[in-house]
C-alpha cells in the first residue's frame, strides 16, 4: 500500500484514502489533486492487476508534469493566449502563451478537503477563489467518488459558482490494463466519436471539426491504439493521438469509450456526461516517474472527458460556460471487467 511521510507543498502531510468492493477491487486516492494513484482489479485467477500508471509515492508525484491521476480544472484541456474572449479576461499562462489544464496552480495542484470516506464512498471539496489562475467568480466543487461491487468507479462533481466561468473538470488517469504495463498500442479501443478536433502544434484548434471516417481516427469499431498510429500528419504532429473527440448522442448508461487490455483478460467501459473526450497516448510521458524507474513514451493511454481545446472562447458560448448560480453536474464513470 502507498504510504508517505513526506509533505506536500503547503508544508502537511498527504492523505490518503482506500476505498474496497466486495469483489475485492482496491482505488486508492491523494488529497492533492484529489489525485487517484491506484486501481487493483480482481483477476480470474485470484490475483490482482494495476489498471493505471502510479508514481508509486506521493512525493514524486510533485517531480512530474504528465498530470498522472489528477483531477483537473478549472478548466481542463488549453485556453488559447490564456485569454477569455467573451469576459476580456486574461489567464494566468503557463503553456507558452497559452493555458493548460487550469493553470500552473490549477485544480491538480491544491490540496482537496476530504470531508466524507466508507468503505465504498470518498467525498472531496475544493474553493476556488474569484481570481483564481485568473478565473472570474468564487467556485465551489464536491466530488463524491463511489466504487460499486461491480467495480465501477464513478466521478461526480456538483460546482456553482458567484459569476460566469468557464468550468471543464476531468480526472487524468493514464490507463494500462496490460498485467506488465508495457507499451499501450497493442490495447484495442473503441470510441463512439463521429468527429475529431485537428489540432496545430500547441494542441489548440486547427480548423473545423472534420469526420473520423475513412480516416486513422475513426475507433467506432474496437481496433488496436497501433493500427493506425502516426499514420496521418494530425497524428504527427502531436507524436500520437492527442485529440478530442465529439462524442455521437448516448445515455449515461450507454459507455462512450471501451479499451481492452493486449491479452484480452481486461477491459474497461468509460461512461460520461460530457460532450467530448480527449484521447492521449501518452506520446511525452518518457522520464515520468514510475513506481520503480521511471516511464517511457507510450506506456499509458488518458482518456478524458471534458470539452475541445479553447471551448471557452467559441461563438455562440459553449456549454463549458457555467452561469452564476447555478449547479452544474458532471459525471463520469470506469467499469472495469475481467474475463
Amino acid at each position: 500500500m502507498l504510504t508517505s511521510t513526506a509533505l506536500a507543498p503547503d508544508g502537511q502531510p498527504f492523505n490518503l484514502a482506500e476505498l474496497r468492493n466486495a469483489q475485492g477491487m482496491v482505488v486508492r486516492f491523494m488529497d492533492w489533486g484529489a489525485t487517484w494513484i491506484s486501481a487493483q482489479i480482481p483477476q480470474a485467477d485470484g490475483h490482482l492487476r494495476e489498471a493505471i500508471l502510479s508514481c508509486g509515492s506521493p512525493e514524486r508525484y510533485l517531480q512530474q508534469s504528465a498530470y498522472l491521476g489528477a483531477t483537473v480544472g478549472r478548466y481542463a484541456n488549453r485556453i488559447r493566449q490564456a485569454y477569455l474572449t467573451a469576459l476580456d479576461c486574461q489567464l494566468t499562462r503557463n503553456q507558452g502563451p497559452h493555458q493548460l489544464h487550469g493553470g500552473p496552480e490549477g485544480f491538480s495542484h491544491r490540496r482537496w478537503q476530504q470531508v466524507v470516506h466508507t468503505d465504498k464512498t470518498l467525498v472531496y471539496r475544493l474553493h476556488s477563489a474569484d481570481g483564481d489562475q485568473g478565473f472570474p467568480g468564487n467556485l465551489d466543487i464536491e466530488l463524491t467518488l463511489t466504487l460499486s461491487d461491480a467495480n465501477r468507479l464513478d466521478f461526480c462533481f456538483s460546482a456553482q459558482s458567484d459569476a460566469l466561468t468557464p468550468l471543464s473538470l476531468t480526472n487524468h488517469a493514464y490507463f494500462n490494463l496490460d498485467g506488465a504495463q508495457g507499451d499501450i498500442r497493442a490495447h484495442r479501443l473503441a470510441l463512439h466519436g463521429s468527429s475529431f478536433q485537428p489540432v496545430d502544434t500547441d494542441g489548440l484548434p486547427d480548423g473545423d471539426c472534420l469526420p473520423v471516417a475513412d480516416t486513422a481516427f475513426d475507433f467506432r469499431s474496437p481496433k488496436s491504439l497501433a493500427q493506425d498510429f502516426l499514420a496521418d500528419n494530425f497524428q504527427q504532429i502531436t507524436g500520437g493521438y492527442d485529440h478530442a473527440f465529439i462524442i455521437d448522442a448516448h445515455t449515461i448508461d450507454q459507455p462512450v469509450a471501451t479499451l481492452s487490455a493486449a491479452d484480452g483478460r481486461l477491459k474497461m467501459d468509460l461512461f460520461s456526461s460530457e460532450p467530448a473526450l480527449q484521447l492521449y497516448t501518452g506520446n511525452y510521458l518518457s522520464g515520468t516517474p514510475a513506481s520503480e524507474g521511471e516511464y517511457n513514451n507510450y506506456q499509458g493511454v488518458a482518456l478524458e472527458p471534458g470539452y475541445r481545446p479553447d471551448a471557452a472562447n467559441d461563438t455562440p458560448l459553449a456549454g463549458c460556460w457555467l452561469p452564476a448560480g447555478e449547479i452544474r453536474q458532471i459525471c463520469f464513470g470506469y467499469h472495469f471487467i475481467s474475463a
